[in-house]
């Protein structure tokens, strides 16, 4: 049989499903987390998050000329570039297990196969590819539009390109295949890092096949010098490279006088010379393995030259240009993510650990009128050696993660933990608690969506949870079949060829656990990281290929006239494993009919007056808003400001030139004031006696550098916890900012107080008083749920809610723990131009992520209800809390914890029967999970808590409002529940 044909068609044949898989499932539009500023960036070729992936964005750049100028479209296409990335990548993943397949029978692919085998080998590759294709989180990654399913991509196609090169004998073919692998390591730098893991894995490729007899030091050889590749390429040329152009530059302009850009020319002319040089010379003198060498690094840096869109873009300073790596020092910083800080690896501190002193490390430069000009040095911490370790796992002081250590391993409060408490922890959470849950998501199965959700087994298969629990449609049951077939391929693999089983294993090791050890990531993330460790699944998928090859090598010796017929049978009873998983994950991988992550943006924005500012906190506050802006030109008026950027210098410059329709922001401070490293970067608090400062004084002493303001750390210091800002009364009503009967609570001044337990403003807090001095409510102001939470003084009292976004003005709330909200304004925003697609649709599927805003959505319509009560317009407030019902229903959304308000807001308007039913359905749904989580011996989290509050809350307002035996019942379930909870001791 000729197994080139039929492996050629094969592999496209599960290209064709896997991609079809991928468009039918693709998110139709932005959806949360990175998506909606890769989107933005590449539609504009604009600066995103350092590293920066400007492979990726010029890939998705070309993709959104589909849309045809219609820029609705433009996501749905850059999305497609990613599924069919994804399609690829199971290509190239069908085609690898076959060639290694191919080993496991000492075969090549221009030998003669059995039917038995060729059916073994390529059901083998089928069944192990669709088994990937239909893994949680590479179909996660493969239906939006982030670096993850090209970056899978390059890793599968490194990967067979490196098996196919085993099989070409011709010195000068397999060069040119080594080459052109190199090249394709330079491009995936362009959009993640991930695929350079995998080249000790290529190394030991390699050196088994230019040695047949290997050995021991030979391997361990081998793994220096690919390790020795890895680092050259991670370490030298992506950071190292700019970094010695860097020095050049720096000495050039600097010592020499010259203008910028001198050193960087001079050194490139030098590198790329001595380069071409060196390939000459070695070609010539025929030092084969270093002309190779030298060609492999010359094609690595080809690829590697997509940053150059970095510098180039942000020279044109776009909208989106994240750190304004505009030169070879910020463009160094960009490189190395210095943002973001570092972890301890090998050695470091212990949570516990005090700070005892303090390193200066490099000068930090900055682009100066004629020379490059120092801001200031980086600062490493000396801690107590008594609370230092090798491979410190338990290192950050952070509360939240410090209270997740000692939650882990049970350490006493105070206690300092040993060494034996920090491996614990690596074991069970770093490994256990984020690798192999996510592992046995892919293969297992997953109890559902919440954060931190467990795994299934086949034991779970036999359980019956309530319908809510049962009805998620994350919760995806795989029997375990995925699993047993990978470690029947495993073993079967090791048994047959350890050659080749030893690269496939290196694979998986690197590319999952040792990730983890290098990462060493925090306790507690924002979001699930599993998408990290897809290459770690992609080589196990290799192994769910070979447990096809396993069973026929079984039922071969019961068929022994028919080989036929044991190959088809093994793929029929194998085919069970990506089966199962697609009928499991279809549900909950299909993004069809799912708008929402847009319409919150939307939402946000309509909320807002013209030319507004407002702040936003999180991710997916902020790139939805950005996606919307950018792509489809939504509101371009309001300018959106980050408040974790807005301590940055290079950030509050961009807000000094206006943007589309958006106007220059009037701070009055200027750069010299919020320069990064300066006096101003952090103003801690320190009581001078003073009852309030008056905040414009307050600027003007910072704008003249008042020695009175500074401490002994050069800091600019707070002298009061109070700051205030006088209002001129009558000029702000002439202004006709006051919403209608807000007249009255118009104060003659605003005192704006330090949050309790907050010690110090940041740079963040400075710029936005500035603004709200110099803005004098010419320009809206204004916050959300998550921006105002992480702003260190108190602007609540004088924020009036106006859909979806909060106004800051001159009004004093009267009830501080009611919203003040702008009725009229408000009840307009809400009911007629807020967008709700398919938030009514339950064939749609909502993740936690949605879930969180839907929740955000129905809290201000109870704040909206409530406000048309109190003003005595319950008519309308019932016409809110229907819509809102209406819009997102329980059946697509289920209930969360402000219908609890809303179900007390229906008996107040006269809707008493729409609240019986509500209530019964909480409250049932409640006690069942409940009666679950006792019966499953939980231990007491979120959602026991919740539903504990919804079955107590629930009988008090039945019994409020009469409906005494349904009060009766829930009372009776409740005291009932009371009594088990103290037996749950099992974490979820």
């Amino acid at each position: 049989m000729n197994f080139k044909k039929l492996n050629n068609i094969a592999g496209w044949s599960i290209f064709v499903i896997a991609t079809l898989v991928y468009l039918l499932t693709l998110e139709r539009t932005a959806s949360f987390w990175d998506t909606g500023e890769f989107i933005a960036a590449a539609y504009k070729l604009m600066v995103p998050h350092p590293p920066g992936a400007p492979f990726f964005l010029l890939i998705g750049r070309m993709f959104s000329f589909l849309a045809m100028g219609d820029v609705t479209q433009v996501a749905y296409w850059i999305n497609v570039s990613s599924a069919l990335a994804s399609g690829f990548t199971i290509l190239f993943l069908f085609w690898s297990i076959t060639l290694i397949g191919l080993k496991i029978y000492k075969l090549k692919p221009t030998d003669i196969l059995s039917r038995g085998q060729l059916i073994a080998i390529l059901g083998a590759g089928a069944i192990g590819a669709l088994s990937y294709t239909f893994s949680d989180s590479f179909w996660f990654s493969a239906v939006e539009a982030e670096v993850y399913a090209l970056s899978s991509f390059f890793t599968a196609i490194v990967f067979w390109a490196m098996l196919k090169w085993e099989h070409i004998e011709d010195p000068a073919a397999s060069n040119r295949w080594l080459i052109l692998l190199a090249y394709i390591m330079g491009l995936s730098i362009g959009v993640h890092l991930l695929n350079l893991v995998t080249i000790p894995a290529l190394g030991l490729i390699y050196y088994f096949k230019k040695y047949e007899n290997p050995t021991r030091w030979g391997i361990l050889g081998t793994m220096v010098v690919s390790s020795g590749i890895l680092l050259l390429i991670n370490n030298f040329i992506i950071p190292g490279l700019p970094s010695i152009a860097g020095v050049f530059e720096l000495s050039f302009v600097n010592t020499f006088g010259l203008p910028f850009g001198s050193g960087i020319i001079f050194f490139g002319v030098i590198f790329i010379g001595s380069l071409v040089y060196g390939i000459i010379y070695t070609q010539q003198r025929g030092k084969t393995l270093a002309n190779l060498l030298l060609l492999g690094v010359s094609f690595v840096l080809i690829g590697y030259s997509s940053y150059t869109l970095v510098v180039v873009r942000s020279n044109f300073n776009p909208p989106i240009d994240e750190n304004n790596p505009e030169n070879i020092m910020s463009f160094v910083s960009y490189l190395k993510r210095e943002q973001y800080g570092t972890r301890p690896l090998l050695h470091g501190q212990y949570f516990t650990a005090r700070i005892i002193g303090t390193n200066e490390g490099e000068k930090v430069y900055r682009k100066g009128e004629d020379k490059y000009e120092v801001i200031e040095r980086k600062i490493s911490y000396i801690y107590d050696p008594d609370h230092t370790t090798i491979l410190p796992r338990m290192y950050s002081a952070s509360g939240p993660h410090v209270q997740r250590y000692r939650e882990v391993t049970g350490l006493a409060q105070g206690a300092k933990p040993s060494f034996f408490d920090n491996i614990y922890f690596m074991v069970k959470h770093q490994i256990g608690h984020m690798y192999f849950r996510y592992f046995m998501w892919n293969f297992s199965g997953r109890a559902g969506d919440d954060q931190d959700a467990s795994y299934l087994t086949i034991l779970d298969a036999f359980d019956n949870p309530p319908d809510f629990i049962k009805n998620n449609k994350a919760r995806n049951n795989y029997f375990m079949i995925p699993l047993i077939l990978g470690l029947l391929g495993l073993f079967f693999h090791l048994n047959r060829d350890k050659k080749s089983f030893a690269v496939v294993a290196l694979l998986f090791f690197l590319t999952g656990l040792a990730l983890i050890l290098y990462l060493n990531s925090p306790p507690v993330e924002p979001r699930e990281r599993d998408y990290i460790y897809v290459g770690s699944f992609y080589a196990f998928a290799i192994w769910i290929g070979f447990g096809v090859m396993a069973i026929y090598e079984g039922l071969k010796n019961s068929f022994k006239r028919n080989e036929i017929i044991a190959g088809g049978l093994a793929v029929a009873i194998c085919l069970s494993s990506p089966a199962i998983m697609a009928q499991q994950g279809w549900d909950d991988h299909n993004r069809n009919n799912r708008y929402f992550s847009v319409d919150i943006a939307k939402n946000f924005l309509t909320s807002t007056a013209p030319n507004a500012i407002m702040f936003t906190g999180g991710d997916n506050d902020t790139f939805p808003l950005w996606y919307i802006q950018e792509v489809e030109g939504f509101r371009t008026d309001v300018r959106v400001v980050v408040l974790s950027y807005f301590n940055t210098d290079w950030y509050i410059d961009q807000m000094t030139e206006p943007i589309y329709e958006s106007e220059a922001f009037p701070f009055s401070l200027a750069k010299e004031h919020y320069r990064q490293g300066g006096s101003n970067d952090y103003l801690p608090f320190e009581d001078r006696g003073i009852r309030e400062i008056d905040l414009n004084q307050y600027l003007s002493l910072i704008r003249s550098k008042d020695t009175r303001l500074q401490n002994q750390s050069g800091y600019t210091i707070l002298p009061s916890s109070s700051i205030s800002l006088k209002v001129n009364r009558e000029e702000v009503l002439a202004k006709g900012i006051i919403p209608e009967g807000m007249d009255s609570l118009v104060v003659d001044k605003m005192v704006f107080q330090m949050k309790e337990g907050r010690n110090a403003l940041e740079k963040k807090d400075l710029m936005i008083l500035d603004l709200i001095a110099t803005a004098n409510w010419d320009r809206p102001l204004y916050v959300n749920n998550t921006s105002r939470e992480q702003i260190n003084f108190d602007l609540s009292p004088y924020l009036v809610m106006e859909g979806n976004a909060y106004r800051l003005l001159p009004v004093q709330n009267p009830r501080p723990r009611a919203e003040l909200v702008n009725i009229d304004l408000t009840y307009d925003n809400m009911m007629n131009k807020f967008q709700f697609r398919e938030m009514d649709n339950p064939n749609s599927y909502y993740n936690e992520d949605y879930r969180r805003f839907v929740l955000g959505h129905r809290s201000n319509f109870n704040s909206l209800a409530i406000s048309l009560i109190n003003s005595g317009q319950e008519e309308r407030a019932r016409k809110v809390l229907l819509y809102n019902l209406e819009v997102m229903p329980d059946k697509a959304v289920p209930y969360d914890y402000t219908t609890l308000q809303t179900i007390d807001l229906l008996f107040a308007v006269g809707e008493s029967e729409k609240a019986v039913e509500i209530g019964n359905v909480f409250a049932t749904r409640s006690v069942e999970i409940l009666d679950y989580a006792v019966d499953q011996n939980w231990e007491f989290g979120y959602m026991i808590q919740l539903s504990v509050t919804v079955v107590g809350e629930v009988q008090r307002m039945f019994f409020e409002n009469g409906e005494l035996e349904k009060a009766e019942y829930f009372e009776d379930q409740y005291e009932r529940i009371m009594q088990d909870l103290g037996s749950m001791t099992r974490p979820r």
